[in-house]
């Protein structure tokens, strides 16, 4: 009887310990969810398929194989993309002081979604002949160049009306939105039937084009990022206080908006542009940690990338395995999984209120 009463009070100052300490505690998530997705698949995976791994002198096996060469990649990849989402999240809360802002409202996926819906039924329809190495780097390429494109010239439009307004940055981002979803609704009205399943696809997002080599440009990507957002925190605190108190105590304010928006460019424009339109997770992840704990950006800011990786990881596994051997697009999983979040955010207002 001491011994279970010693086991039980054991598993309740560690599950404390891990809560008091929620860094341990979501790489803890992170890891199982790793786990969990290396393993789940349409092709089974066996512990001697990882053993042939780091065997050099045997021929890899048919589940070795896959785990190498594609679930593995992939799994990173996810991860990745969703630590990218999450920290784009985190800096645009920061930027508009908005804890329900989202890196769309830069101008981010508009961009890249119009940019892509040109490529596919513009250039596609031109009766161009692109060369055949070209065609697999055609259309991230042009999804990049849109999502930045728009973000640049959401900034240079904004503070040419509205004078380096926070404000005046949202309302010409909402109106650049509208802009590129005119251009995407064009498209899609003069899209042939493949030209659509297309579009449709891309827009939904997936991760099955996850390779080693993008994993080793997303983590590059990334922790250039994380190094340079690290010096930025201490004024995304300030600029929480208001533009004016934020410039009474020396933060530049306009050449600290730039900066931010070039960052979440190229983080969720990179994401964007190999995965498609991957909703909910630069809102839901920094809003969770913000509930946790606070606003202050240097907790926010790596939590925030965690909690985007493990939601993706969750959304990603869970649309390979429920309709094996079909694939669902992960957007729907990660739109079903933010969701309810935001209604049980209200419920939640509503019962304090």
């Amino acid at each position: 009887m001491s011994t279970s009463i010693g086991a039980i009070s054991l598993t309740s100052r560690l599950t404390t310990g891990l809560l008091n300490r929620p860094v341990w505690f979501l790489w803890l998530v992170l890891l199982l969810c790793f786990w969990v997705a290396a393993w789940a698949g349409a092709v089974p995976v066996t512990a001697d398929d990882w053993r042939v791994l780091w065997r050099q002198d045997e021929p890899l096996t048919s589940g070795a194989y896959v785990l190498w060469h594609l679930r593995l990649p992939r799994t990173l990849f996810a991860a990745l993309v969703g630590a990218a989402l999450g920290l784009s999240g985190a800096l645009t809360q920061g930027l508009f002081r908005n804890p329900l802002a989202d890196p769309g409202l830069l101008g981010v996926t508009s961009g890249a979604a119009c940019a892509a819906a040109l490529t596919i039924v513009v250039l596609a329809g031109s009766g161009m002949d692109i060369p055949v190495a070209w065609r697999f780097w055609i259309l991230p390429l042009a999804a990049f160049a849109g999502a930045v494109g728009v973000c640049l010239l959401l900034d240079t439009v904004a503070r040419w009306l509205t004078a380096d307004s926070i404000a005046g940055l949202l309302l010409t981002g909402i109106a650049l939105n509208a802009l590129a979803a005119a251009i995407i609704g064009l498209c899609t009205y003069l899209a042939t039937d493949e030209q659509l399943r297309s579009l449709t696809f891309w827009t939904l997002g997936s991760l099955a084009g996850g390779s080693w080599p993008l994993v080793a440009v997303l983590s590059l990507l990334l922790l250039t990022a994380i190094w340079y957002v690290w010096r930025l925190v201490g004024a995304m605190n300030a600029l929480a206080l208001g533009e004016a108190a934020a410039a009474h105590v020396g933060i530049h304010v306009r050449h600290l908006r730039r900066r931010v928006i070039i960052l979440v460019a190229l983080l969720c424009g990179f994401s964007v542009a190999w995965c498609g339109v991957i909703g909910f997770i630069g809102l839901v992840a920094p809003h969770i940690v913000r509930l946790i704990v606070g606003p202050d950006q240097r907790r926010l800011v790596p939590l925030a990338m965690l909690v985007g990786a493990i939601i993706l990881l969750v959304a990603d596994t869970t649309a390979r395995i429920v309709a094996i051997p079909a694939e669902i697009p992960v957007g729907i999983f990660t739109a079903l999984l933010g969701a309810p979040f935001f209604l049980a955010l209200l419920t939640s207002v509503r019962k304090s209120g």
